[in-house]
């Protein structure tokens, strides 16, 4: 009982000796007096009175908000000291109470959130957990250390992501831009002018630019997953590739690397995964995996792929991906593989022929008709390919059917280089003979 009536006493003198402070505008004084308040209920484990000081010293009419910064900051160095998990959240929310609405402490309410949105995903509440850090707003924060700012964002993709908020998700991943990523970090950091805000120093535990950057491209693959976004997905890892820390041990790049190649085999045919392709081909490392090396050229080489023979050779490589970095290929991957190498077979067939009969068309891809007629079909709707079936006949044609006005102007264009080609010839025959007769003359 003394002991309490003590520590009334003591903060009775205390918060006279604020209130002079702060009528008085002395910053450092006021300050002073609020933490000892503070330090005085942590030291007697008195939480429900430092909850009730901390709300009722941030209330006093003109307080100054170098004394709330204070008392904010000196309160989080005591949430990992709380005795139960209710008191912590109690005093969390307390804190979160206090700095809403007030810009000088928004990073220390960000810092708060993200605690606060640990156990409540420690605890299972996934959904509380990112409708928590949803509210906070870093990218506004000026003074918010950039990387921090960015392990803030991508911990709230990655609460969208468990989720399965995946649009939501999109949304936020915007927010970073990944050119970030490839600042240069040995740069001397410009000291602030005068009048410009100083950017504090992010935590300890906040991860480096380049740690950032793989988490990124870790998360984007997530999301880029759920949709079978196959040349997205290996543009991601061709990213985490280039990370000079991956590229360093074969340990790391390997895995990242047969990634890459399954995933460009994968992706549909496109000017960006045909560039993707070549660009992947020439790199030296891929020597080191030949059955990849292998696989890349089977699919640039315009020839006809037996799937059969592909599917015996790869499937062991194809199951060993569970293993490896990144998991498993996903649930249609087999498929889509199969339905890659019958669309590359179709582009062969239609480079060497200008009509085929669905018959022999059906042979070289190993399908029945029905099938062969399906996928070429396909191909026509995407624009991928050119062709047109005479289904009575049963015959494919991969001629462009030209109008009146092409062919016409086609012949012009014929007319127009044959009597180019005739002048010029007449010109060489003329200047010959002119040769000629000046040589006989002499």
């Amino acid at each position: 009982m003394g002991t309490n009536a003590n520590l009334e006493a003591s903060i009775d003198r205390l918060l006279n000796e604020e209130k002079q402070m702060r009528l008085a505008e002395n910053v450092a004084g006021t300050r002073k007096a609020a933490t000892e308040i503070l330090q005085l209920c942590f030291e007697a484990k008195d939480w429900k009175l430092l909850n009730e000081q901390i709300l009722n010293l941030s209330k006093k009419r003109g307080q100054l908000k170098q004394a709330v910064q204070s008392m904010v900051q000196q309160a989080m160095e005591y949430i990992d000291q709380t005795p139960d998990i209710e008191t912590r959240i109690e005093l969390i929310k307390t804190l979160n109470n206090v700095s809403a609405g007030k810009i000088y402490v928004e990073i220390e309410r960000a810092r708060l959130t993200r605690k606060l949105a640990k156990i409540k995903e420690e605890q299972g509440q996934i959904a509380e957990a990112a409708d928590l850090m949803q509210e906070v707003a870093v990218e506004t924060f000026g003074a918010m250390a950039k990387t921090e700012k960015i392990a803030f964002i991508l911990e709230q993709v990655r609460l969208c992501l468990d989720r399965q908020d995946y649009v939501r998700a999109q949304i936020l991943s915007r927010k970073i831009n990944p050119r970030v990523f490839d600042a240069d970090t040995k740069k001397d950091k410009k000291k602030p002018k005068e009048g410009e805000n100083i950017v504090e120093e992010a935590p300890a535990d906040i991860p480096t630019l380049l740690e950032l950057k793989r988490i990124y491209y870790e998360l984007m693959i997530r999301y880029y997953s759920h949709n079978n976004e196959y040349l997205e997905i290996c543009r991601s890892y061709k990213a985490i590739y280039d990370i000079p820390s991956v590229k360093e041990t074969p340990e790391q790049w390997i895995p990242v690397l047969r990634k890459i190649c399954w995933f460009l085999v994968l992706a549909p045919h496109d000017p960006m995964q045909s560039s993707l392709l070549n660009a992947t081909l020439e790199d030296k490392n891929l020597s080191e995996i030949p059955d990849f090396k292998m696989l890349l050229k089977q699919v640039v080489t315009m020839e006809v792929i037996q799937w059969t023979a592909l599917w015996n050779k790869y499937k062991g490589e194809f199951e060993n991906e569970k293993s490896m970095v990144g998991g498993s290929l996903g649930d249609k991957a087999g498929e889509d593989l199969k339905l890659r190498i019958i669309e590359h077979n179709i582009l062969v067939v239609s480079k060497y022929y200008s009509r085929i009969t669905l018959k022999r068309l059906a042979e070289l891809l190993c399908l029945s008709i029905e099938e062969a007629e399906k996928h070429l079909s396909e191909m026509v709707v995407s624009k991928a390919l050119i062709a047109k079936i005479d289904r009575p006949s049963g015959i494919v044609c991969f001629q462009i059917a030209k109008d009146s006005n092409e062919i016409l102007n086609s012949w012009a264009v014929n007319l127009e280089k044959l009597l180019d080609l005739v002048e010029k010839s007449c010109h060489q025959i003329h200047k010959e003979t002119m040769v000629h007769k000046a040589v006989l003359r002499s």
